[in-house]
Formats: C-alpha cells, structure tokens, sequence
C-alpha cells in the first residue's frame, strides 16, 4: 500500500562515503552510515542467517549540506530470482523517497560466504535514475542527490527471460506516486543501471497498489487499481517494461464488479494482489494465461454497506498469450468466508491475498484471516477450487498469522510465508498485542516503567512447503524461517487506513529459485536506530515502546532443498466445457487510427481499446461490454469508456469480417459520447489485421 517517508530530521554537514561493509555478509556499495548497524543471525537448521541489507541513514534534500532529510527506511520488499540464479530484492522508502534495490548474481558476484549469507550488491534508487541525479551510480554516497524520487509509495520487480542477443533477462521495475501514477523502468545489466523512468507508465491518472509479472524475453503486465472505479486495470509492454502500450485488459468482469467495483470512500470495493503469469515450462496449454488475484465482499449489497471484504476471487485471462491489444478476464469466486468465522468478522483483505502457478499450470491461492493462512488449489486454470486448507500449524494455531505469500514451481511444489505473532488476538489490537502501553501519555507504561515492551506480541517469520500442492488435502510442513523475533506489538493490516503499527508495512514476499529453494525477504524494526538518541531522547532501550526504529529489509534462504520435489507429470486440465467463445479484431486503417477488441456474448464481457493519433485521442472500455448483437458478417456492443484515461464517457462500436464477403479485410465503426456535449464518430476499413467473428446469428 501507498506510505510516506518516515519522517524529516534536521542534517548538517552531511556526507555520503561509499565504503564496503566489513563483516559476515561482505556486501557491497553500502553507503555509510547505514540506517541500522549490519546484522547477522545465528540462522536456523533449514534457513541461512537472517541478513539485513544496507541502507543509507539518511537522505539529504538538498544534497549533503540540505538542511532536512529523510530518515531512510526499506519496507516492503519483494524478491525475484531470474533463471539464471541472480537474486533481486527491492524495498520502498514510502513517497517521495523512491525505492532501493540489491542484487547478488551468481554468474558476476562473490560467491555466498562460508556461513551462507549473500554477498548483495547494494543498487541505490532506480526510479531516481537520470531524473534528479545524473544517472543511477550517483544515487549512492553523491552530495548532489536531493533524497527524494518520482516513487517510493509501492513497488514491484519482475523478471523475464534472457535476452537471444546478450543472454541477460530483463529486470522490470515500477515505483507508484499516487499523481501521475506509476513510473517503470527496466534494467539489461542486472541492476548495475536503468532506463530513464518513465513517470506515465500507467494509462489511467490517479493509480494506487500497482504489481508486475513477466514472461519470455521482455513481455511485461503491470496491473493496478484505477481510483476512480477500483477496477483493477492490467496493461502489457513489449519492450521490458520501458512503456505498457501493447495491451489493455480488466480484471474485475461486468458480473462480479457490482460486488467488488467503486471506490473505498463509499463501498468496500476490493484488495487486489501480485498479477501472475503462467510461464509453464512444459509446454503445457495453460502457458501465458494471466491471473489475477482479489478480495472483496460477497454481493452488491455488503459490497454498498462497506461490509468486509469476505470474499476470495480469481480473474482468468485465456485470451492475453494471444498478443492482442485487447484481451478481458473472466473471474472465479474461490471462497467466501462463512458466516460467523473470523473471515466473515475481519474479512480477507489482511494484506495481501497472494496466487502462484507451477511448471505444470496448476494454480495456487493463499489469504489471511489474520487467525490462519488459507490456501486452495485448481487443476483447471482457475475454474474450479479445492475445499480451503489451514496451512499455519503447531505453534502458530489459533494465533495471530498474517502477510501470506505463495511461489509455486516443478509439479506442486507450493511454498507459503507468513508473519505469525506468539498469541491469539487480532493482529490490529493493541490492548492484545501491546498490553501495558500508553501512547497517549508520552510513552508511559501502566506499571511506570519504560519496558512494557516486553510483554507485546512476539513475530517470526514463518514457511510451510508441500510438494503435493494441487492434491485435494495437501501435505504442508511448516518451519521458522526468521533466526530472531523481528517485531514486537501490533501489525496493521488496514493500509494506510489501519491504526496499528505499520513499521512493516504490508507485505513481503517468498522466491523460488532453479534449484526449488525458498527465498525470502522480509522488513524487520528489531534494531534500535543509531538516530534514536536524536529522535526519541531517554527513550532507546531494547525494551522500550518509544524506542525509534525504523523498517529494513531482511533476507535468508532454505539451506537445502527439499528432496521430494517431483519434476515430472502431466499439465493441468482445461476447464470445464461450456465456456463462450470470443469474438476477436485488431487491425488499423489508412489514417492509423488503430482498433482491437474482443468479446463474448454469453455472459456479455470484452475489451476495446481504440487510437486516433490525429486527436489524440485513446478509448478504452470500462468494465466490460455490453449489449452484444451480431447481423450476418457483423458484430455490435457498447458501453462505458475511458477517453484519454477520463471516466464519464460512452461508446458504441461495430466490426464486421469482410474476408467471409471476400471484400477486403474488416470494417469499423466507432461513436463515442461524454460531458459538455463532446462527440466522436468515425468509420473505416482495415488495411491491416483481421476480424474473427465466433458467433454469428
């Protein structure tokens, strides 16, 4: 979720050395002073020492000799591993402070240390790259970077296959500020530099919790909530993530968006999570089905009343490997929380729900009810749901659990991850999770000391494996991944509408890498910061409730993997039959003006996307389509549309297939209508691409 910077303290004579960190982990390119002394755990029997990755201390608006800067915190970290091995892990400083990057690449870096910690590489900021500081080196330990970037609010990476002529894979990465939107870039050298960013990635103004996948050599999908509706709004790049303008696509289908759409201001809308691909490697038919995972109520009437978000769905997208410009999703219901169970009361939207795919096509969901991890399984891309399993066990049942994330690869190897806390209580309240403290009175305990803090909730980090993942009752084994509490008291799962403590922020995630291991990376506040005498005088004892702290970004992976992964089998089935056929188009004219589309009319859905770069003007449909009609060689449906990423406009449109006539290729016609009287209309014949129509009356 979108979060400011911790905080602004006064600097002077600030200067930014670029040393190597001495110590168990050698990483490199830390800048110095770093935001929390080096930390390395004594690690676990199936986990390496947990490692904190280096940050700056501070920020310096201005430059080192700024009056201000910005405490530096890493939160939120999400972790890829690309196929050959090189591991990524990415944080946010929350806005306008930009995100932060590490890598540590098999085939460039330092081989792992003796005692099993990574060598990471510290990459500074890439969404600050070539913007306010001359290029992406200069991010780190230059008395010329101002401390702040166009991001820092959420972030994501993917990675894509490697490149036919450098034999590298692409890096994609993104960074969100609420207003433009989001910025991407992407990096061909591992991380060591970026594209400049593009600030105006996303379609749509005004965006919130954007996340991306990828597949083959530089197929992007960046996904995000539009505010304007909450749709969730999916876009592809066919350059690496350096622009998203070769497809258009939503999520939330015209059926299951009067339960999941309008904004959170008067409905309880939905919580989207990590768009997935299918990136199979068996050939299997389900590669390059795109999936995309929400929470929201379970009607049109909870979804008015503000009602929790008790609901898990799924939209599957069949048509994306197509490559077209337009492509739509049909959504699955995979849970609804029962009435009276702690989904019902606290619903599901426990940041984040999660989904992964595996090497077969099977697909794997896991949320939180902020008392268990819940995890389902589907054998048929995402039609159908296997009964929901508690997959959080011994010491964790009946407590407080929440944070999931999923990795799935070879055939049912499923991983979870989650934060888990040593008593039962919701994760939110602090008269549970942080008996003993006031707050309000100037960070008094109850019994006049300043050491409550030892009596708060205690959070490990935590993993379950199963290698049977897609049986009806998988076989899960849970271990403690985390060598150390790494956070005591509350934990907010609300976003930034959540009154708890959000020193973690949201999420973390796990990784797979090619020898089926678990990477994890997660935020921990465990260390006192070096600032605390500065920002929270008398008050820095390990004990203490007004200690300062601030988020960091942690790392350890599964020592061994497990030896009953099984690598062979058979793909997952087709869904059931039935399902409606599309209608398809893409194609341009002699003006350019460029058309894609695709439709159903049983139930009515589809996508249109149009381009008249003589306006300019963009279209794309909102939430669907509707009023599907067919007269001989032609297709007819309408709508609510964006134009130029602005709501309040409608369209009709019509193509007919002239190849079934033997008079050319297709025909189209397109009227859009909108505030103040605005009016388009026009029609032409495609001189390139094609109209497929699969029924016709």
């Amino acid at each position: 979720m979108r979060g400011l910077v911790k905080g602004l303290c006064f600097a002077s004579m600030l200067l930014f050395i670029v040393v190597p960190v001495s110590g168990q982990t050698n990483e490199r390119n830390c800048p110095s002073p770093s935001a929390i002394p080096e930390f390395v755990g004594p690690g676990t029997a199936k986990f390496s020492p947990n490692q904190s990755l280096c940050l700056p201390e501070l920020a310096p608006i201005g430059g080192s000799f700024g009056p201000l800067a910005f405490v530096v915190q890493g939160v939120e970290p999400g972790d890829r591993v690309d196929p050959q091995g090189t591991v990524y892990v990415v944080s946010i400083r929350g806005v306008p402070g930009g995100v932060d990057l590490w890598r540590w690449a098999p085939a460039i870096d330092p081989l792992p240390n003796a005692n099993q910690t990574l060598p990471f590489k510290y990459e500074g900021q890439p969404d600050n790259c070539g913007i306010l500081t001359d290029g992406c080196a200069n991010n780190v330990g230059s008395p010329t970077n101002p401390g702040i970037a166009p991001g820092g609010g959420d972030a994501d990476i993917a990675v894509n296959a490697p490149d036919p002529g450098t034999h590298i894979p692409n890096l994609p990465l993104t960074s969100l500020t609420l207003v433009p939107g989001v910025t991407g870039t992407h990096s061909t050298n591992r991380g060591d530099s970026f594209s400049p960013p593009n600030p105006l990635v996303a379609l749509i103004p005004g965006d919130d919790r954007q996340w991306n996948d990828a597949i083959d050599s530089k197929t992007v999908y960046l996904v995000y909530h539009d505010v304007g509706t909450f749709e969730i709004d999916v876009q592809r790049s066919n350059d690496g993530g350096v622009t998203y303008l070769n497809g258009f696509g939503q999520a939330i289908d015209p059926q299951t968006f009067p339960a999941a759409g309008g904004v959170p201001a008067t409905n309880s809308a939905n919580l989207l999570g990590q768009v997935r691909i299918d990136d199979n490697e068996n050939s299997c038919p389900s590669r390059g089905n795109l999936y995309q995972i929400f929470v929201a109520p379970d009607n049109l009437q909870e979804n008015l009343g503000t009602r929790p978000l008790r609901s898990v769905y799924v939209g599957v997208s069949r048509d994306a490997k197509l490559g077209l410009p337009a492509f739509m999703f049909h959504d699955y219901k995979i849970f609804t929380s029962p009435t009276g169970s702690p989904g019902a009361g606290n619903g599901t939207a426990n940041i984040f729900p999660a989904l992964a795919t595996d090497d077969f096509g099977f697909v794997y969901a896991v949320w939180s009810d902020n008392t268990n991890i819940l995890f389902s399984s589907s054998s048929d891309h995402g039609a159908t749901w296997t009964a929901p399993l508690r997959v959080n066990q011994g010491r964790t049942t009946g407590m407080a659990n929440v944070f999931p994330w999923v990795a799935a690869d070879a055939n049912g190897h499923v991983v979870v991850a989650w934060l888990g806390a040593d008593r039962a209580g919701n994760s939110n309240d602090r008269s549970v999770m942080e008996p003993g403290h006031v707050p309000e009175q100037n960070g008094a305990c109850t019994d006049g000391t300043n050491t409550c803090m030892r009596k708060w909730a205690n959070w490990n980090v935590y993993v379950a494996e199963a290698v049977n993942g897609h049986a009806a009752a998988a076989a899960f084994a849970q271990v403690t991944a985390s060598d150390h509490v790494i956070h005591r008291g509350t934990v907010s799962t609300g976003g930034l509408g959540g009154g708890a403590d959000r020193s973690l922020a949201d999420f973390f995630q796990v990784a797979l890498d090619g020898q089926h291991r678990a990477n994890v990376s997660f935020a921990d506040d465990h260390v006192v910061s070096p600032l605390c005498s500065s920002q929270s005088p008398g008050h820095c004892g390990d004990d203490d409730p007004e200690s300062f702290r601030v988020g960091v970004s942690y790392f350890t992976r599964q020592l061994k993997a497990n030896a009953k992964v099984v690598t062979t089998g058979s793909c997952a089935v087709d869904p059931p039959q039935g399902a409606a056929v599309e209608d398809e188009g893409a194609g341009a004219d002699a003006s350019h003006d460029a058309v894609a589309f695709v439709d159903t009319p049983s139930p009515e859905n589809g996508t249109l996307v149009y381009n008249d770069p003589s306006m300019p003007l963009n279209v794309q449909s909102s939430v669907g389509v509707s009023g599907v009609s067919y007269s001989g060689s032609c297709v007819t449906f309408g709508g609510n549309a964006k134009v130029n990423g602005q709501l309040g406009y409608q369209f009709n449109f019509s193509a007919c297939d002239l190849s079934a006539l033997g008079t050319g290729i297709a025909s189209f016609s397109i009227a859009v209508t909108g505030p103040e009287g605005f009016y388009y209309q026009k029609s032409g014949t495609f001189t390139s691409g094609f109209v497929k129509l699969h029924a016709r009356l």
